[in-house]
């Protein structure tokens, strides 16, 4: 299943207009993707907040991720500080998976943000989260902070920002997006033989691996007749007729 390197800000001195600041609010967004991710089957780490943008890149280039997703808010600064709106998904001109991940962002924020024309997908050679990592990278720019129409769209949709951002994940990925429901406990439950668990909702999919009958196993979400379920660590979808829910 897709695994992916979440990364919000670090950046606690950049204050927002009223209050809070960048990395509060980033994490409060990484929190509402998290049910998000469960439910549609994207494995995902978080960035540890004392270790700072170094520290993520490294973390994120110690392991294998097929996306590295940085999340932060914007400010115009000097001149133009509470003059800027708009949404920035910066991409690395040198892979075409990046631009193709924030093209899909982009286009999917433009249903929720009320000046549809100033959400972009823009290439980016100096953006540290974007350039030095291993995975395909997007940095979004969710907003300027230091402009109260902004902060106070930011503020007031995360949970349909988070919602949105999970999508195009799911979208990039080609697979369900999965609204999240009641997390289960549940048992593999077969005439004895195994349950495959496999990569996507369909018996000609890849299979991950073949969970035991009786297995203990964690469901996070159903597409139709499969499960998405967790085995040891192990993300996958399972056919649901196989599966006991407790």
């Amino acid at each position: 299943m897709p695994k992916v390197f979440l990364s919000p800000s670090t950046q606690e001195w950049n204050k927002y207009y009223t209050s809070g600041n960048e990395e509060q609010t980033m994490n409060l967004l990484a929190d509402k993707m998290e049910p998000y991710l469960r439910s549609s089957g994207i494995e995902f780490t978080r960035n540890v907040p004392e270790r700072n943008v170094n520290g993520a890149i490294a973390d994120s280039n110690a392991r294998y991720y097929d996306v590295h997703l940085a999340l932060h808010s914007n400010a115009g600064g000097g001149d133009f500080a509470g003059k800027l709106r708009g949404i920035d998904n910066y991409y690395s001109p040198y892979s075409r998976l990046s631009k193709d991940l924030a093209v899909i962002i982009s286009n999917n924020l433009q249903n929720i943000y009320p000046l549809q024309g100033r959400v972009q997908a823009l290439p980016t050679t100096t953006l540290a989260e974007v350039t030095r990592t291993k995975a395909v990278a997007v940095l979004s720019e969710l907003g300027y902070h230091d402009n109260p129409l902004d902060e106070a769209w930011l503020k007031e949709n995360l949970d349909s920002i988070a919602k949105i951002l999970v999508q195009s994940l799911c979208d990039y990925f080609g697979i369900p997006f999965i609204e999240p429901g009641t997390v289960y406990s549940a048992t593999v439950a077969t005439d004895g033989s195994g349950l495959n668990l496999r990569a996507y909702p369909s018996t000609e999919s890849k299979i991950i691996l073949s969970m035991p009958n009786n297995s203990e196993i964690t469901v996070y979400g159903q597409y139709g007749n499969w499960y998405v379920v967790n085995y040891k660590g192990n993300i996958g979808y399972a056919y649901a007729d196989y599966v006991a829910l407790k």
